[in-house]
């Protein structure tokens, strides 16, 4: 399937059991009420998605699940977070053997790469798959940068087509755009800065909220592109406490249990991620039930299969 490298794609979580398997039914709820929101594509084992305590085996089968899910309604994008470049290629060829639609790449894990060896690491993943890739900028999280001279490098690889957008400074997009036009597609990759990165001209969003409030993240995608921007902005601003929890460090905990809120999800985490307590609970629970108490009713036709109009 063809990537647009537009919309929403979903940075989903993955879902597991009280013994610590893989729990499909949870997550089968929740990828079932993102495609009747109208999502545009998938990115399976993400940050949010745990990748980091996933095992090879468990992120080519939540894949392969996925993939007959969603029966080629949407692209999947599967991330590939790695130390060694061997390993990330050899990720690369079995994802695309199994179906994936395309590819989301970090720079490589706990060794802090210089510039070149960042290039070097991804041009050599790029020129091992067809698949089409999306570089994830994130040096907050990740401390590599990955700056506009390294993407003029990066540009000779037909086949790196998009960049998540995650430096949180959103000059940043009108730079990308200012040098290379159309030749990257950009994803906002922060959820407090959507609107903005999104009015700037951003192609779409890897969410993170999207996987609690999947209608509410779609709507104010496509109101923004539609021009219907003070539409858009009342949902947003409606959203934004819920929308801060995403660039926490608890993310992945605070996130699921929002899911639990809204009825699409479950709490449960892998160790050494815990499920929060006491206070903490109270006060993201706080967040959320204050959003679900005054939740907007969304304009007409800013959701689901159909397009939103002018």
């Amino acid at each position: 399937m063809k990537v647009e490298w537009k919309g929403v794609y979903p940075a989903i979580t993955t879902k597991f059991t009280l013994d610590d398997e893989l729990d499909f039914d949870a997550y089968d709820k929740n990828i079932v009420a993102q495609l009747e929101a109208g999502i545009d594509g998938l990115v399976l084992g993400g940050s949010l998605g745990e990748a980091s305590v996933l095992t090879d085996d468990e992120k080519f089968g939540l894949l392969q699940h996925t993939r007959k899910l969603v029966d080629n309604k949407i692209p999947l994008v599967l991330n590939i977070a790695e130390q060694a470049t061997k390993v990330a290629v050899n990720i690369a060829r079995r994802a695309e053997d199994l179906g994936a639609d395309a590819l989301m790449l970090l720079p490589p894990m706990r060794y802090k790469a210089d510039d070149h060896e960042t290039i070097v690491y991804f041009k050599e993943i790029a020129k091992e798959t067809s698949l089409p890739i999306m570089i994830y900028n994130n040096p907050i999280d990740y401390k590599i940068n990955i700056t506009l001279d390294m993407f003029e490098e990066l540009a000779e690889c037909s086949n790196i087509e998009a960049v998540k957008e995650s430096t949180r400074d959103i000059t940043n997009v009108t730079r990308m755009i200012n040098r290379f036009g159309d030749r990257y597609k950009i994803l906002c990759g922060v959820d407090p800065l959507a609107l903005e990165s999104l009015v700037m001209g951003a192609d779409g969003w890897v969410a993170g909220l999207v996987d609690a409030f999947p209608k509410e993240t779609v709507a104010i995608f496509r109101l923004v592109k539609a021009g219907r921007i003070d539409e858009a902005l009342n949902i947003y601003r409606w959203f934004l406490p819920v929308l801060e929890l995403d660039i926490h460090p608890k993310l992945v905990q605070y996130i699921k249990l929002a899911e639990v809120m809204t009825g699409i999800g479950t709490e449960t985490v892998r160790a050494p991620r815990l499920s929060i307590e006491g206070a903490e609970r109270e006060k993201v629970l706080n967040i959320i039930n204050k959003a679900l108490a005054v939740r907007p009713e969304l304009p007409e036709g800013s959701w689901g299969r159909q397009p939103v109009t002018a």
